[in-house]
C-alpha cells in the first residue's frame, strides 16, 4: 500500500489533530517527527535536503531535542536506539572517523539522562550507553587513534558491568583484541581473543559468536608469526561455524555479520597474516566476488589484502590492480586504517617504482590524495 504523498508544508489536517496538539504540548519531539513522517510524508532524507544536513544528522537531532528537557521517555530512548543502529550502517558503509563527535556527543547525552532516570529506564540508558562507547572506540579504532580507543572500550566494559551481559563484554574485548592485532601487540591480542571467548562461553551456546571469536585469535597467532596455532584456531573458527549454520537467528544481532562470505575471507586474510600467499589468494579473491555493494570499507579492506597475497607471490600486476580497486573503493569512505594500509601498500613498492604496474598505480594513488 502506497505511503503517504510527500507534501512541502505540513497538512492543516495534521497541525489541527488532537495527536499533533497533544504531542507538541507534552514535547514529545520523537513522536513529532514521527507524525510529520507518517501523516505528510516528509522523512529525515526530505528534511536533510531542505536544511542541508545528512539524513543520519537529522536523526541526532530528533534523538537529542527528545532529550533536551531532560525527560527521558520510551520513544527517546527508542530514537537515540536507532541513530546508534544508523551509526554502524554508517560505519560499515563509509568508515567510522567522521562519526566520532555525533558518537560521542550521544555517549555524554545518555550518561547525563542516566542520573534522573527511574530504575527501568536507568538499566536501558546503561545498557545503551555502553553500546555507545563501544561505537566511540571502533570510530576511534577506524580512525588510528589506539589510545582514545582502548578508553572508550575500557568506558564500553565499565559501564556494562553489573548487567551480567556476558556477550557484550565478549564483543568488546573482540574488538580490542583485533585493535592490538592492529598494533603489533600480539600477546595481548591473543590474551584479549581468549578472555572473549570465556566470556561467550559462560553465557551459553553461541557458535556463531565463537566462530568469530577464534578468527580473531587466528589473526593475533598469525602477527606473531605461529602457523600451527593460527590453523588451529581457523579450524576450531571453521567447525563453530559450521554448528551455527541454521542458527543464525539466535545469534546476537551484531555478529550477523560475519556469515560464510566472512568466514571466507578472513580465514584468506589469516593466512595472508602469516606469510601463506598461495592458500590466501583464492579464499580472498572469492570472498570479494561475493560480497555486497553495501560494504565498502570491508570491500576496501579485502582488496589491499588481495594486492598483499598477490604482492607475496611477485604477482606484480595483479597486486597492482587488486590495490587500484582498493583505492577507487576507499574514494567513497572516511577510514584512517583502510588509507593506512594503501601507504603501506605503497611502500612496499618502492623497489618496483619503474616497472608500468607501478607507475600506473603511484598516479591513480596521486590523484586520489588531491
Amino acid at each position: 500500500m502506497p505511503g503517504p504523498q510527500p507534501h512541502h508544508t505540513l497538512p492543516s489536517a495534521l497541525l489541527t489533530s488532537d495527536e499533533w496538539q497533544n504531542a507538541c504540548a507534552n514535547r514529545d519531539f520523537a513522536r513529532i517527527f514521527r507524525l510529520v513522517k507518517l501523516k505528510a510524508g516528509i522523512y529525515p532524507s526530505r528534511i536533510a535536503t531542505l536544511c542541508g544536513m545528512t539524513p543520519s544528522r537529522v536523526g541526532e537531532i530528533m534523538a537529542l531535542l527528545a532529550l533536551a528537557d531532560g525527560q527521558v521517555t520510551r520513544s527517546a530512548l527508542t530514537a537515540l536506539r536507532s541513530s546508534v543502529e544508523d551509526y554502524w550502517r554508517r560505519d560499515d558503509q563509509h568508515g567510522g572517523a567522521s562519526l566520532r563527535p555525533a558518537i560521542v556527543g550521544h555517549l555524554r547525552y545518555v550518561t547525563h539522562m542516566m542520573r534522573s532516570a527511574d530504575e527501568a529506564l536507568e538499566r536501558d540508558l546503561r545498557a545503551l550507553a555502553a553500546e555507545l562507547a563501544r561505537l566511540a572506540g571502533w570510530a576511534y579504532f577506524d580512525a588510528r587513534q589506539y589510545s582514545t580507543a582502548r578508553i572508550y572500550f575500557a568506558e564500553a566494559l565499565s559501564l556494562s558491568h553489573g548487567q551480567n551481559d556476558r556477550l557484550f563484554m565478549a564483543n568488546v574485548l573482540s574488538c580490542m583484541s583485533l585493535q592490538a592485532t592492529y598494533e603489533g601487540n600480539a600477546v595481548d591480542a591473543i590474551a584479549l581473543a581468549c578472555k572473549a571467548q570465556d566470556a561467550a562461553r559462560a553465557a551459553g551456546d553461541q557458535p556463531l559468536v565463537m566462530s568469530m571469536l577464534h578468527m580473531r585469535e587466528a589473526f593475533a597467532h598469525a602477527t606473531l608469526g605461529d602457523a600451527s596455532l593460527c590453523h588451529q584456531a581457523i579450524d576450531r573458527s571453521r567447525d563453530a561455524y559450521e554448528l551455527a549454520r541454521g542458527r543464525e537467528d539466535e545469534a546476537p544481532s551484531w555478529v550477523r555479520y560475519f556469515d560464510e562470505t566472512k568466514l571466507i575471507v578472513d580465514t584468506g586474510i589469516a593466512y595472508a597474516r602469516l606469510g601463506e600467499a598461495q592458500r590466501a589468494e583464492p579464499l580472498i579473491a572469492e570472498g570479494l566476488r561475493r560480497e555486497t555493494a553495501g560494504r565498502q570499507r570491508g570491500r576496501a579492506l579485502h582488496a589491499y589484502w588481495l594486492a598483499t597475497a598477490q604482492f607475496q607471490q611477485g604477482e606484480l600486476d595483479a597486486a597492482c590492480r587488486s590495490a587500484v580497486l582498493a583505492l577507487d573503493l576507499s574514494a567513497a569512505i572516511d577510514s584512517p586504517r583502510v588509507a593506512g594500509h594503501l601507504q603501506e601498500f605503497r611502500r612496499r613498492l618502492t623497489p618496483y617504482a619503474r616497472e608500468m604496474p607501478v607507475i600506473s598505480f603511484e598516479q591513480r594513488m596521486r590523484e586520489a590524495l588531491r
